[in-house]
């Protein structure tokens, strides 16, 4: 009976642990119920094995040189940015704002743009018809799980987030930027300013934002690379969960692109979070004291259940 409770209260002692851990790591943070409830919360054990496993320092940047392997882009920067400025000019990059990106509508509010190139499988269709020699040269780098052109325009911003799972590194390239300090992201609170034909790679799972304080536009090429592991379960791992569960986030570019189950469950989610939205309005101290309410409760029928 003891080991049966003791099993039972090692569930979310686990998971309060893990998302303590997240929650300390670097040097901004959220506040700490903001992190409980944070989506990076739900994938904090996942996470914690991931930065305990790793193969490269945990910190917000790296050198580019730790994946000689994108080199390749930079050999055919002149190809990509060609692709990329076309897409631009004939404005497929299109705002996360129709509930079928749950990676990006949390905190791309504010005018931030996409166009995905790769995730975690093959290209849409989309991407193979606009933009063929991209995604041609994505194919000969495995270690690239996802990739797009993301622009931002005068005035935008990308509000303080940290992405849910520690399983890839991020590369910034840029391709037609301001090439100023006032068009930049800050990574755990170091920043970073884009300039063309230059990349960057930094650990999206610590808390950054994006400010354009210019009045030009914002053009990058945006690849997730798979995080290396020191060990080989490690790797296996990290590659089962992104090819299985963080490939189900796929988000279409346009009709007949494919949507992946969570996305499709997010435009549930989505409607479901109008509601949340009005009863906080209503009420901020009843709303948090549901919250605190349901979370109590789940530890409950963990514990007891």
């Amino acid at each position: 009976m003891l080991s049966h409770v003791l099993l039972k209260w090692s569930i979310p002692a686990i998971f309060l642990a893990s998302i303590l851990v997240v929650h300390l790591r670097g040097r901004v943070r959220h506040s700490f119920w903001k992190q409980v409830f944070d989506h990076s919360g739900l994938l904090a054990p996942v996470n914690v094995f991931l930065y305990a496993t790793s193969a490269v320092p945990n910190k917000p940047y790296l050198p580019v040189s730790t994946f000689p392997e994108l080199d390749l882009l930079i050999q055919n920067f002149d190809t990509i940015k060609a692709e990329g400025l076309a897409l631009m000019e004939a404005t497929k990059l299109r705002r996360p704002d129709q509930n079928d990106d749950a990676g990006f509508n949390s905190f791309a509010k504010s005018g931030w743009k996409r166009f995905y190139l790769k995730w975690y499988d093959d290209a849409h269709p989309s991407a193979k018809r606009l933009c063929p020699k991209t995604t041609e040269l994505l194919q000969q780098i495995p270690s690239i799980k996802a990739a797009m052109f993301t622009e931002l325009p005068p005035g935008a911003t990308l509000s303080p987030h940290r992405d849910p799972y520690a399983g890839s590194l991020r590369y910034h390239l840029g391709i037609a930027t301001p090439n100023s300090d006032n068009c930049f992201i800050d990574v755990d609170g170091q920043r970073y300013s884009w300039r063309d034909g230059e990349g960057v790679i930094f650990d999206e799972s610590f808390i950054h934002h994006v400010e354009n304080n210019t009045d030009q536009n914002r053009l990058i090429f945006f690849a997730d690379i798979e995080r290396p592991q020191r060990w080989g379960f490690a790797r296996a791992f990290n590659h089962w969960f992104g090819r299985h569960i963080v490939a189900a986030a796929a988000s279409p570019n346009e009709q007949g692109d494919k949507t992946g189950l969570v996305n499709r469950l997010f435009i549930i989610s989505a409607v479901m979070g109008q509601w949340r939205r009005r009863f906080k309005n209503w009420n901020r101290t009843v709303y948090q004291l549901t919250k605190l309410a349901l979370v109590a409760a789940i530890v409950a029928w963990l514990v007891w259940g």
